[in-house]
């Protein structure tokens, strides 16, 4: 198994969040678009964009390093409320993107345990996601990490292939 480090990431660190962004969502995620991807990446991948998210105080961002290479970066949303649950008692796992050399290394599961330990650090009762339904293996993943499935979304990006619009929603109560 990779040797994991998980670092906080700062506005000083946005260029190497905006590369490791870019990679990772290039290694598994244009085919969704009909344009390639050109717009969504320019809503949440440029420089702009993630500048504005590094700034915001309940966005964390960390890059995750694997045996020393960079190997994806997490997004977690420190108090967002999911249906039935405050946002004092939630925390949104946002993003959890790794390149294509990275999947299936294990890492991903390190990076759960992180997310999990961030959470009740800050007294949270559960973190919850949205994955695409398209995506069994995430679905996979996430339950097998304790995530329960509680309800569905539909993206209504105009630029996204209709039939990977879906998502599921999951939860994870903290004990």
């Amino acid at each position: 198994m990779a040797a994991v480090t998980i670092v906080p990431c700062t506005i000083s660190d946005l260029h190497t969040l905006q590369d490791i962004a870019l990679n990772s969502y290039g290694d598994h995620y244009l085919h969704l678009w009909l344009d390639g991807g050109a717009w969504y990446i320019e809503r949440s991948f440029s420089e702009a964009a993630l500048k504005k998210e590094l700034e915001d105080a309940n966005a964390a961002f960390f890059l995750i390093h694997a045996d020393d290479e960079l190997a994806g970066f997490l997004k977690l949303n420190i108090h967002k409320a999911l249906e039935n649950y405050s946002s004092e008692d939630a925390l949104e796992l946002e993003r959890i993107y790794l390149t294509k050399a990275a999947s299936g290394k294990g890492i991903g599961k390190q990076v759960m345990a992180f997310t999990d330990q961030f959470a009740r650090e800050r007294n949270k009762k559960y973190i919850w996601l949205k994955a695409m339904d398209s995506s069994h293996d995430a679905i996979r993943f996430y339950e097998q990490n304790g995530f329960v499935r509680c309800g569905n979304h539909r993206l209504d990006f105009e630029t996204m292939k209709p039939e990977y619009r879906g998502m599921v929603i999951l939860q994870k109560e903290l004990k």
